[in-house]
């Protein structure tokens, strides 16, 4: 997926300089990356693969700081060029940085820079959004990188928008994506986009991944809480809520818990979390439905009344938003691949539990309509109750 922002059609709208050139692909390297991301553009955009009806692209593999850059396993790289080869690029990615919490070279973050200005495209995947934040060129944008890192790039990048449910961004002239696999989807999405779907969709069988994925990161969200709330008076809150999914109850009653307004809690949950706290619960609630559907025999009807929803239709929706997949269709899906011993009963809150009868034969997987690709994405607000709780309105 990637998201829109009203900012993209100027921005794409830029040309390069000329001394740059659109074929041209910078790929900006730094000791301590790991190696896996670190080569998963020089894959896509080093190898010639014309003869699969790839269109070729040209290559520099440059050094973000002196050398030699250590990686994954302690090997150790020279890259043949330095920051001063970036002012031919047409393309610059940043496929990892060493830590979210340490500041890039400035010399780096310069060079990216001038390299916006100049009409390049400035591409961060995983952590080395965080070297685009650092250099400002996500300020009020719209950017997401690996869900475990997201909240900690809202927190120390408050200006930039992270929406930690998608595989990718495109911003135009700047893009971002998730961990691993999803830099393989930007970089297929840019090739897609130079060059049309037939070119993607060679390089994409070469590379044996699909073409392009639908869905988001959600589905491999897990309820940890991030490092950085652990000390807050908010953790407190988040735990409650998290305790309580099974009950009915909206982001005011949240705020009033943590003694806030809506806006300030808003505005505090959002700088810890990385996520507004409407799409946070409702996250919560599919996570927690997911769980019920693999592991108990309730009816899609006890799960959604099970998960705080106020409908099964409201669960429903979100269901397939998140996971590409109705409810039903998910646990048939799930039963098919998993044999029924490997599942165990899901304890009721109440203390209760229902376990999945033991003589159930797997269930064929109903056809789904796949979830159509968008180029671009913007969040459609949600009406009053449609997460599922009274009076609760969309997060700004």
């Amino acid at each position: 997926m990637s998201h829109d922002s009203a900012a993209a059609p100027e921005a794409a709208a830029r040309k390069l300089s000329g001394r740059r050139r659109k074929e041209i692909v910078a790929v900006l390297l730094f000791s301590g990356g790991p190696i896996f991301e670190s080569s998963i553009p020089l894959s896509v955009f080093g190898i010639d693969r014309q003869d699969a009806g790839v269109p070729r692209y040209r290559l520099l593999v440059c050094a973000g700081e002196e050398g030699p850059l250590r990686t994954t396993g302690g090997l150790e790289l020279t890259a043949p060029q330095g920051l001063e080869a970036i002012s031919r690029a047409g393309t610059v990615v940043v496929p990892a940085w060493r830590s979210i919490t340490s500041p890039p070279p400035e010399e780096a973050l310069d060079a990216l820079r001038r390299a916006h200005e100049e009409g390049a495209r400035i591409v961060g995947l995983c952590t080395g959004a965080f070297v685009l934040a650092a250099a400002g060129l996500l300020d009020g944008r719209p950017a997401t990188t690996h869900w475990m890192y997201a909240p900690t790039l809202a927190k120390r990048y408050p200006s930039v928008h992270v929406d930690p449910r998608e595989l990718f961004v495109d911003d135009g002239d700047v893009l971002t994506s998730a961990g691993t696999a999803a830099g393989i989807d930007l970089c297929l999405h840019i090739v897609r986009t130079d060059h049309g779907n037939e070119a993607a969709g060679a390089l994409a069988r070469r590379l044996v991944v699909p073409p392009r994925r639908s869905g988001g990161q959600e589905r491999y969200l897990d309820r940890s809480l991030p490092e950085e709330i652990g000390a807050d008076p908010l953790a407190e809150v988040v735990a409650w809520a998290l305790e309580h999914l099974h009950e009915q109850f909206d982001v005011e009653t949240l705020a009033a818990r943590a003694y806030m307004s809506r806006r300030t809690f808003d505005r505090r949950f959002r700088s810890l979390t990385g996520s507004a706290p409407l799409q946070w619960l409702i996250t919560q609630r599919v996570l927690q439905a997911q769980r019920l559907l693999e592991t108990s025999d309730y009816s899609v009807d006890e799960v959604a009344g099970r998960c705080g929803f106020r409908s099964p239709v409201a669960l429903r929706g979100h269901f397939r938003r998140q996971l590409g997949s109705s409810p039903a269709a998910y646990r048939a899906a799930y039963r098919a691949r998993r044999p029924q011993s490997d599942r165990q009963p899901e304890p009721d809150p109440a203390g209760a539990s229902r376990p999945l009868p033991p003589s159930e034969p797997p269930t064929a997987l109903p056809p789904e309509t796949a979830v159509p690709f968008q180029t671009r994405r913007t969040a459609t607000p949600m009406p009053a109750g449609a997460a599922g709780v009274p009076g609760q309105r969309s997060a700004p």
